[in-house]
């Protein structure tokens, strides 16, 4: 007789390319099971954004198993207990799942081993979330990198990534155990619905992330490298939220682009430029795999003594939008009205906060975490790190966007800015990112009051960057 097995997804929620699900599946018959654990991970636990995403993707997973007469169970509680509590409920010899590089991911999986052997169950890990396991990728000395580029070159050096596997044909165990409703859940907002409209813009699961990848792949990436820029455009490829839910392995991601780049020899610059993103995704995770205080301490020790400032009222204008610095409000805006922001704004807003307010970028990293479909703990975390200057191969804190620059520069023609700060949409180009400097004549025929329908400054650039650098200037005595 087969054994039957367990399958415990967790950000791995797809059926396609899933090493773990396709060993289950040749044991015998597969109880699939996600466990929602509220307290995994405190405080990095999940933010409203990624809930909405997570209700979806689970929804959708629900609908391929079924299609192949395999329920998903849902069960909410200590990942451990419960899936001992299955295993010996239907007789289960193993469990199956992806492996983890989250801080806590080592003590969860550790307990849930244990557990399992109480009740005479193994667990089993797989790869599956990432192109190269973080061990297997390290400097001359053995040490692990801490610099980009050096890195995805010896990423590049090894042995290409497998070749994504099929859907595995799954067989239901005899009699299933109770599920939980997801909608008992709670994932998604609704007094206020603060996500009205998303279903719009995003189709969460496997088929929404195999449509995202091939529409990008076939009609922009050939635009990707001289276009990733320009935030009214789209030339990016949003497969971020994706990802890090595990509706796409960055396998297919890797070699569905090495197949266009074959097919479609002009495009090579621009894929490997693409693929060097996904690179640094896997960069992140393996600093994070090493580094585990990343997260929640700076990178570069000297930052720990950076004197960061305080104010509540300049932080509440950053998150609403508001700060009279129109490319700011309109990454700001897009943020909170789709969960998503554009790769070069996010850098904007970012230099914003830590350079132009001084504001500890840990406060940014928190409220991406919580808007952000793709709030990944690893990408936040060096994002805002690399941004404020105290992260691995850091952008040089003296490295001060200026925002009239960025805007007039990557939205030359305001068609970004306009979407989201429609308030100085009658602006001409010329003062669209820089509304203070208009003629009163013009401001009044455009509809614009500074201080009424939009906000002044709420700080003058040359003078914060001079108190940036100033600030930065401490840091320099203990070199």
């Amino acid at each position: 007789m087969a054994d039957v097995s367990i399958y415990w997804f967790r950000d791995d929620l797809r059926l396609t390319d899933l090493p773990g699900l396709q060993a289950a599946a040749n044991e015998g018959p597969v109880l699939p099971v996600f466990v929602l654990d509220p307290d995994l991970g405190d405080p990095w636990t999940l933010g409203g954004a990624s809930r909405w995403w997570l209700h979806h993707s689970l929804t959708a997973l629900q609908t391929a198993l079924s299609e192949q007469g395999v329920e998903l169970i849902l069960r909410t509680g200590n990942p451990a207990a419960v899936l001992a509590t299955l295993a010996s409920e239907i007789n289960a010899k193993t469990v199956h799942c992806s492996r983890h590089y989250q801080p806590w991911s080592h003590t969860l999986e550790v307990s849930v081993r244990d557990a399992l052997a109480d009740v005479g169950a193994a667990l089993k890990r797989f790869p599956g979330t990432l192109l190269h396991e973080p061990e297997d990728v390290a400097t001359g000395g053995g040490t692990p990198f801490k610099v980009f580029t050096p890195f995805w070159r010896a990423c590049n050096r090894r042995p290409e990534p497998a070749i994504p596997s099929e859907v595995p044909v799954l067989s239901a165990i005899n009699s299933a155990p109770h599920s939980e409703d997801i909608c008992d859940w709670e994932l998604t907002p609704s007094q206020p619905n603060w996500a009205y409209g998303w279903n719009d813009l995003w189709t969460p699961g496997e088929t929404g992330a195999q449509g995202a990848l091939s529409e990008f792949l076939s009609q922009h990436v050939m635009n990707y490298g001289d276009g990733r820029d320009i935030p009214s455009e789209p030339n990016t490829s949003r497969l971020s939220p994706y990802l890090r839910f595990g509706n796409l392995s960055p396998r297919q991601v890797w070699h569905a682009a090495q197949s266009i780049k074959r097919e479609r020899p002009g495009a090579g610059d621009s894929i490997d430029k693409f693929l060097s993103e996904i690179g640094w995704r896997e960069f992140c995770y393996h600093l994070l795999f090493h580094f585990p205080n990343m997260p929640d301490e700076a990178f570069n020790p000297k930052f720990g003594f950076f004197p960061w400032g305080e104010d509540a009222d300049r932080l509440k204008a950053w998150q609403a939008g508001k700060t009279g610095y129109p490319i700011v409000d309109a990454g700001m805006r897009e943020l909170w009205h789709t969960g998503f922001m554009h790769n070069r704004v996010r850098m904007v807003v970012a230099s914003f906060l830590t350079k132009h307010l001084l504001l500890n970028w840990r406060e940014g990293e928190a409220w991406f975490w919580d808007c952000l479909l793709d709030a990944d703990l690893a990408s936040n975390a060096c994002g805002w790190q690399w941004v404020g200057g105290s992260g691995a191969d850091a952008s040089p804190y003296f490295r001060i966007f200026n925002p009239i620059a960025q805007g007039e520069k990557f939205d030359k023609a305001g068609g970004y800015t306009r979407r989201w700060v429609p308030e100085l949409a009658g602006l001409p180009d010329k003062y669209l990112h820089k509304p203070w400097e208009a003629p009163d004549d013009m401001l009044l025929a455009a509809g614009v009051s500074l201080g009424d329908t939009y906000p002044v400054p709420i700080v003058d650039h040359k003078t914060a960057r001079e108190e940036a650098l100033s600030a930065y200037a401490t840091l320099k005595a203990l070199d």
